[in-house]
């Protein structure tokens, strides 16, 4: 593959700028090869890969729970004739690969390994990331599998493997992004991303696969991902203050007394939380601000970003799109003299005292967590999952008080057509709808075809190696050899280590804010006269379907049901259809509300709706939310849904206000 000149350019004072990377994978492992090389042909000097729901959390295409979900939000690798196909023709030995995968990330790993080796590249070759932090999933995006002790000691198993047989690559990429989009404020992403990383070192340490003598190469693989909002200053601040407690953290915890091991390394995609679906257009102002506060303060500057496309509060980003992106970073590492200086913010006191004061609020919020024992007892106890539900609720009283100003949405929303929004496909591109039949023939056809008592083997081997505390790494390249599959894998450490359901943080969750008291006590009022004419307390099912771990707004939905006096039942996330209908007739439920953002709205909201028509529940109201276009509502609608909920409606007022509307219409009607 030809080399862009540009992407080796240096500046004149000789820093190169930054890894640019698009988060991309969609479809099929063809389709997402064919998107990577037209990126890489535009300038992209990494690959981002995003990998589907079924992949992130351990289970075939085939499996119930991934119903809907094959290749929606990423691309489904389901055995190494996958992971081969999506690297058709990119050189890997050239290559810099961040891999977004988390609980299965030992065996993408693994199978990026072996694809690898099948190109003739060496492991010592290779770099890349592979982000593999399970704390951030318990507290945000979900797609864990096993208990935490267990999946803290997959992580070492990747660093000790790593740091041996593939130096150049980073084994775990502590994940503070999606931490604020679930809420967090600067200081408990600070804190709890330093906490997670502490739980990993000491485990590290404390494992017997390191010799003391190399541990300081280890910190130094030790590498984080971290999310830029629009605050501007803030983020900048937060940034330097994460240099700093890094570095502190290092010498006192871990004695590193090298420079280059106590280096905060880091890459960066700005928030997506920030993106509205209201006048879309202003999303690419947000972005470029986003990522200016990250590359601007040289001394605390991105060793890599990925920017979202304009449109991805929408629906999936077309080439077009991510090509805008791509051109953004280009422009600011390419056309500006940004790289030419050193950095711009040294001495500033106002940027001093903001860093020291973030650096003083997370000292603190880490010892709170050190004296709960750690990032795996506050996950085990709830404390960090409470404390993100709880600002989460704050931001969003915030906006709907109007006290956060977000342009478009509920301040300055008199507004022109877009003529971006105003093509055919609506502005983004729409899910191939025969992906998924077609991964699933692909996934019989490899299993057909394979060596069925080599991968039989292979699993007993892997199964004996996680039952006896030896790594999995190798077991696992050999395994990825023999042909066993995604779901076949984590199957054979379910067996050892079990699956494990993290607490929700709704329960113990902080009630609304006095200044909402007035705001709900219409709502109150009304909730306590249905359920007068009903005989009981209105009761709401919140459900989680299909594989979607991004549970943010259906934990909004049941606090601020529950404070407005709805009795409500939210299990968490990962649920089937038929588990939320079974819920639903156990729990006799007045209304079901269903919260969806991975794309699969339409297959698990019609399965839901089927089996509750079976079970005699046909006239139980269903409401959807998620990030659903217009012409998907219209057609759930038309299925029998009573109303659908889109990021527009910020109001959780308003939105429990009209599903009362629907209730009482109801009983009206049944009266």
């Amino acid at each position: 593959m030809r080399k862009d000149p540009a992407a080796a350019r240096q500046t004149p004072d000789g820093e190169k700028p930054w890894l640019i990377r698009t988060y991309a994978g969609h479809s099929s492992a063809a389709a997402s090869n064919a998107l990577y090389r037209r990126n890489l042909a535009k300038g992209q000097t990494g690959l981002s890969v995003a990998f589907d729901l079924p992949t992130q959390t351990g289970y075939d295409s085939d499996h119930p729970l991934a119903r809907g979900e094959v290749g929606k939000v990423g691309v489904p690798i389901g055995h190494i004739g996958d992971m081969q196909a999506l690297f058709e023709g990119i050189p890997l030995e050239r290559m810099n690969t961040s891999m977004t995968i988390n609980a299965t990330a030992p065996w993408l790993l693994a199978l990026y390994i072996a694809c690898a080796e099948r190109q003739g590249v060496p492991r010592a070759a290779l770099s890349g990331t592979v982000q593999n932090d399970i704390v951030k999933e318990y507290l945000s995006r979900g797609t864990y599998i096993f208990p935490p002790k267990p999946s803290i000691r997959l992580i070492t198993d990747v660093v000790a493997f790593t740091y041996r047989e593939v130096p150049r690559w980073n084994p775990t990429n502590v994940c503070s992004y999606h931490l604020q989009e679930a809420g967090a404020t600067p200081v408990q992403e600070l804190a709890f991303a330093l906490a997670t990383a502490i739980a990993v070192l000491d485990a590290v340490r404390d494992g017997g696969q390191v010799p003391a003598e190399d541990f300081p190469k280890v910190v130094g693989r030790i590498s984080f991902f971290v999310n830029a909002g629009v605050r501007f200053v803030t983020e900048m601040c937060k940034m330097r203050a994460f240099v700093r407690l890094w570095d502190e953290l290092c010498r006192e915890r871990y004695g590193v007394t090298e420079e280059k091991y106590r280096r905060f390394r880091y890459g960066v995609q700005v928030n997506s939380l920030g993106l509205t679906e209201p006048q879309p257009e202003n999303n690419v102002y947000r972005i470029l601000l986003e990522m200016l506060a990250v590359v601007l303060s040289k001394d605390a500057r991105a060793r890599a970003v990925q920017l979202p496309a304009w449109n991805e509060a929408l629906g999936l980003p077309r080439p077009w799109d991510q090509q805008w992106s791509l051109r953004l970073q280009q422009i600011v590492a390419y056309e500006t003299d940004l790289l030419e200086y050193g950095d711009l913010f040294t001495g500033n006191p106002t940027v001093e005292a903001k860093v020291e004061k973030l650096c003083q609020a997370a000292r603190a919020e880490l010892a709170r967590i050190e004296g709960l024992g750690g990032a795996i007892a506050a996950v085990e106890t709830s404390y960090m999952k409470e404390r993100l539900v709880a600002s989460a609720v704050e931001r969003f009283r915030a906006i709907e008080a109007g006290e956060l100003t977000v342009v478009g949405v509920n301040r300055f929303t008199e507004t022109e057509p877009s003529p971006l929004t105003a093509d055919s496909d609506g502005g983004f591109m729409a899910p191939d709808e025969a992906a998924e039949a077609t991964q699933l023939a692909r996934l019989q056809a490899w299993r057909d075809s394979r060596d069925g008592a080599a991968s039989r083997a292979a699993l007993a081997d892997l199964e004996t190696a996680a039952a006896e505390g030896r790594n999995i790494m190798e077991p696992s390249i050999a395994a990825a050899h023999a042909g066993v599959t995604t779901g076949e894998w984590a199957d054979a450490l379910r067996c050892v280590f079990g699956e494990y359901r993290a607490p929700t943080g709704v329960g113990k969750s902080a009630a609304c804010p006095a200044g909402e008291a007035e705001a709900l006590a219409v709502l109150r009022k009304r909730v306590a006269a249905l359920s007068e004419r009903l005989g009981r307390r209105v009761k709401i099912l919140v459900g989680k379907p299909g594989l979607d771990g991004h549970s943010n707004g259906a934990e909004q939905v049941a606090v601020r049901a529950r404070d407005a006096g709805f009795e409500v039942v939210y299990e968490g996330i990962r649920l089937t259809p038929a588990q939320i209908a079974n819920a639903a007739l156990e729990e006799g439920v007045h209304v079901i509300g269903l919260s969806i953002l991975s794309g699969s709205h339409m297959a698990l909201v019609e399965d839901t709706l089927a089996r509750l028509r079976g079970m005699g529940l046909g006239d139980l109201p269903i409401v959807v939310g998620g990030i659903i276009p217009p012409e998907d509502a219209r057609a759930l609608r038309d299925a029998g849904v009573a109303a659908v909920y889109t990021p527009k409606d910020y109001d959780l007022n308003a939105t429990l206000a009209d599903i009362l509307n629907i209730l009482e219409r109801g009983y009206d009607e049944a009266a």
